[in-house]
């Protein structure tokens, strides 16, 4: 268990270094005025209630009034302290685990799955950051506490310091097992809320289906479920945890009594004064709240512990795909847009069987290819390999007649533009939309964009036109123009290789057709690879690539394809296109 594991972020901590080392100055500071006070308290009933000296009396309430107001200053200079340092460092962490998770590749992604991020990112770090806040303001607080208490203790009486000292094993004892008991259940938890975040994100992505389903109850009785069991699995990590509070009220109580039984017969035979006692009963109380604290900040670190696992997991998790050397050494360019795929085989990640099968083929530079195929025919994996958001199981894909990768990652996916199946936007205008293509890009700029991706008639026929306000992924557009948006983005790249991945399946066939002579006329020179399921857009195609199961089935022109493919020709006649 790693109790301690906020010591791999020093990298970050050592941003507020001074807060840090400030912070153990102003406990310790303020330990020493409380842990003074029952000392002076002694010397009061003692030498000054007991004998009746008022002098004595005035001169040790001042220093107890003074050390009362400097503990007072010490402990909230450095609740500002630690509240300014576990906030700034969550927030640090936070970014920073963010942009390692925009270095991972699709691969990596889907192994931790998009709701377990998302908690990793929230629930984890903020449990992180409250060990640290924990740590400024407990965690330095107790073991001083215990110390000094001790010390005076020992300066008062050095036998009633060993009785007292004799319980703290027992505490510690039992705080080890609690914890030791509990911390199984504080890692199930994390895994509960990953799976009660999945639910919640699914149903909310999908809420128009689920609403035009009438599948509402079946999606709350789904959360309730998992609801539940996380509810059920908090209780009986509290449960295990609550035990401790009880074991240490008993243990407390037991030796007040004891001290107590014991400095009375003391007292009786003149061993031991009044005040001593009480001063006794009065460091007890701060020894065992000194205990009581640190094993707080333990359990507190222990239920912190799977989040300190998880958000190491994601830190420490290299990107799969990453430049490679030739990548990193030589600074190719893409600049004719050529795509060949030399007996390529894939298969996704640990997967059993291969989904493409030793597939070739060379498209040439400005070409224009329609690949088609049924479901499941890996049409979309087949493209996703040409910028490397997945790596070839075995061949080669090269651009321009060099391996992919030996492009830097960077290079490579700024020269091949991709419109993704599922059309995704992002919050925020039309027009910031479409920038994210070319943030520099200029007004006039983006409208050609637009217009050559049949966008820009029902942009202006929106009240603010291209300053528009988009929902969340577009839930105010239909599907047609969250494609057209999404290919008009692309555009403004103006990438040598353009790949849509059946981005215009909820277009009609006339915007299509206008689409496709925008496309031509935007980037004449481009390579496109588009995935489609008309015959239409095939027949406008340079060439056709046909795959069926993954292997290749037939590549060549339209008509080619017409003569010599039993599987274009079955495609053909079901959509009753005519010669």
């Amino acid at each position: 268990m790693k109790l301690f594991g906020v010591k791999k972020y020093w990298y970050i901590l050592k941003r507020y270094r001074t807060g840090l080392w400030v912070s153990p100055l102003l406990v310790m500071i303020a330990v020493l005025c409380e842990t003074i006070q029952p000392y002076f308290m002694s010397l009061v009933v003692d030498r000054g209630v007991l004998e009746r000296d008022m002098q004595v009396l005035t001169l040790l309430g001042g220093w107890m009034i003074l050390c009362a107001l400097i503990g007072l200053g010490a402990n909230l200079f450095n609740v500002y302290l630690s509240s300014n340092v576990s906030t700034g460092f969550g927030t640090d962490l936070r970014a920073t685990l963010f942009a390692h998770i925009q270095r991972l590749s699709f691969p990596d992604m889907d192994r931790f799955g998009s709701a377990s991020l998302i908690t990793r990112l929230t629930n984890d770090i903020t449990k992180i950051q409250q060990v640290v806040l924990m740590a400024m303001r407990i965690l330095l607080r107790a073991p001083m506490m215990l110390c000094m208490a001790i010390f005076f203790v020992a300066r008062l009486d050095a036998d009633m310091a060993w009785m007292l000292l004799g319980f703290v094993p027992l505490l510690g004892g039992g705080v080890y097992i609690v914890l030791r008991k509990g911390f199984p259940r504080f890692v199930q938890i994390q895994r509960l809320i990953d799976a009660l975040n999945g639910i919640v994100r699914e149903n909310l992505i999908n809420i128009r289906v689920v609403k035009s389903f009438v599948r509402e109850d079946f999606e709350t009785r789904k959360f309730v479920r998992s609801s539940e069991q996380l509810k059920d699995t908090v209780v009986r990590a509290s449960n295990i945890v609550v035990l401790l509070f009880p074991l240490m009220q008993l243990i407390l109580n037991v030796s007040v009594v004891v001290i107590l039984w014991t400095g009375a017969y003391r007292v009786a035979d003149g061993d031991l004064q009044v005040g001593a006692l009480i001063s006794f009963v009065n460091y007890l109380m701060q020894i065992l709240m000194s205990l009581m604290m640190l094993s707080m900040v333990v359990m507190t670190v222990a239920r912190a512990a799977a989040s300190f696992q998880r958000v190491d997991e994601v830190l420490d998790t290299e990107p799969s795909l990453t430049d490679a050397a030739a990548g990193k050494r030589m600074e190719h360019r893409i600049e004719k847009g050529s795509v060949e795929f030399r007996n390529v085989s894939f298969r996704y990640g640990d997967g059993e069987t291969d989904l493409l099968h030793e597939v070739s083929f060379r498209v040439r530079a400005g070409e224009s290819v329609a690949v088609a195929g049924a479901t499941g025919a890996a049409k979309s994996s087949l493209l996703q390999l040409v910028p490397r958001l997945y790596d070839v199981t075995s061949g080669t894909v090269l651009v321009d007649g060099i391996d992919v990768r030996d492009y830097s990652l960077d290079t490579l996916r700024r020269g091949v533009g991709m419109v993704l199946q599922q059309s995704e936007l992002l919050s925020g205008t039309i027009l910031e939309n479409l920038r994210w293509g070319d943030e520099s890009a200029s007004m006039p700029e983006v409208e050609q964009a637009a217009r050559a991706a049949q966008a820009h008639d029902f942009i202006v026929s929106f009240p603010e036109g291209y300053h528009t306000r988009l929902g969340r992924g577009g839930v105010n557009l239909s599907g047609g123009q969250k494609q057209r948006l999404c290919i008009a983005r692309a555009l403004l790249r103006h990438p040598q290789v353009l790949i849509l991945d059946d981005s215009t399946s909820a277009v009609d066939a006339e915007t299509e057709r206008k689409l496709w002579q925008g496309l031509r006329s935007y980037l004449p020179h481009t390579t496109l690879l588009i995935i489609t399921q008309r015959v239409k857009t095939m027949q406008e195609a340079d060439r056709v690539l046909l795959l069926e199961e993954g292997r290749l089935e037939a590549f060549g022109t339209p008509d080619e394809l017409r003569e010599t493919s039993s599987a274009y020709r079955e495609i053909f006649r079901s959509q009753q296109i005519l010669a």
